[in-house]
């Protein structure tokens, strides 16, 4: 297992927030989404806010 820094900036207007909700559209899931599809790994994206 690795972990590897991501910052991240986004428009969230489209999305029903941050974290996996079921029927709802979230970036944590979409992001997820497309690491799996370029890594073929399942990840786990864990948030914190840096200011």
């Amino acid at each position: 297992m690795r972990n590897i820094k991501l910052t991240i900036e986004y428009d969230g207007s489209s999305f029903g927030g941050w974290q996996k909700q079921p029927n709802k559209l979230n970036i944590q899931g979409e992001i997820e989404s497309a690491i799996k599809l370029i890594t073929k790994e399942d990840v786990e994206l864990n948030a914190s806010r840096e200011n």
